[in-house]
């Protein structure tokens, strides 16, 4: 076996024993997940991460590990972006939180399927088509000037979502207390709890999510190896990273900034390649890590301020 082959094999492996380990054996059904479960099973995946990167710097050489890394932090940074819209989704459809895990768990591997059927189509279409690469670019540029501007969170409304719309149009919805189940039984006929919605939901977002996030990737690294394993790594933590962070989102307000400046490097990076400019790796890495700890480093000393709410008056009898 050739090295590459080598990593796929032990990519593959680690990856079906982690999902055994860490979505299996450590999560059971009702089961609210506390801070400090969040925290070692984070931990857990971002180790294991780095230890992949590791073993790909002994097997394929110092360059492959470092786009994996450059291109995990780019996928982690914006699975991190992901989770403002999911509590969203969450409270919108006012989910129990002890069914929080069974459905980010079901939404995360539909997400992954979604994915890596993505990647595939784009490494088809470079490989054919290698100016599509700088429409990426633009795609990209002009996704990060957005961002920088725009509070996703205020400009995501979960009841236009196109697939719960699709959903509600097309499909037997029942909005009763689901109890945990993804399906219900009405007068013989089955309906989709919104359970199922989100479930959904949360696949479609992370799957337009992806629409930025794998061109980003291709910018940093058109090696497949590296594309398909720092996107599953990073998606596999996103819920834990979810339970650790639920509390703390509006902690970050100035994340979405950072972001957006990576977005727009990397952008501008892939269009520079019209003129036959590149730049190594490790600069991407570099910016990646600066903008990123910047941008968190600044929310917490700089913390937005909320607008005072004027107090109730009181009319005494």
């Amino acid at each position: 076996m050739t090295p590459q082959q080598w990593t796929y094999a032990v990519f593959g492996i680690v990856i079906v024993l982690a999902l055994i380990f860490d979505l299996g054996l450590l999560s059971k059904k009702g089961q609210v997940m506390s801070i400090k479960k969040a925290l070692l099973q984070t931990c857990f995946w971002v180790t294991l991460s780095l230890g992949f990167f590791a073993f790909i710097w002994y097997e394929d050489g110092s360059r492959t590990a470092v786009e994996y890394l450059s291109a995990y932090l780019m996928e982690w940074s914006l699975s991190v972006d992901n989770i403002f819209v999911f509590i969203l989704i969450f409270g919108f459809f006012k989910i129990r939180e002890t069914n929080y895990a069974r459905v980010l768990l079901i939404g995360i591997l539909m997400a992954i399927i979604f994915r890596a059927i993505f990647i595939t189509v784009g490494v088809a279409l470079i490989s054919q088509f290698s100016w599509i690469l700088y429409i990426f670019g633009a795609i990209l540029v002009y996704t990060g000037i957005k961002m920088f501007v725009v509070d996703q969170e205020e400009e995501f409304k979960p009841e236009e979502n196109f697939a719960y719309r699709f959903m509600q149009k097309y499909m037997r919805i029942s909005h009763a207390d689901p109890h945990g189940k993804f399906t219900i039984k009405h007068g013989n006929k089955v309906y989709f709890t919104t359970l199922s919605v989100v479930v959904v939901m949360l696949a479609v977002t992370d799957l337009i999510f992806a629409l930025d996030s794998i061109p980003a990737v291709f910018a940093i690294s058109k090696e497949p190896l590296v594309v398909y394993t720092s996107n599953i790594f990073a998606v596999l933590g996103l819920r834990s990273l979810f339970f650790l962070l639920r509390g703390a989102v509006d902690k970050f307000d100035y994340l979405q900034q950072g972001i957006a400046i990576v977005l727009i490097f990397i952008g501008l990076k892939m269009l520079a390649e019209i003129f036959h400019f590149k730049l190594p790796v490790w600069i991407s890495l570099v910016v990646i890590v600066v903008c990123l700890a910047g941008s968190v480093l600044y929310s917490i000393y700089h913390q937005k301020k909320i607008p005072a709410q004027p107090e109730e008056s009181t009319v005494e009898s």
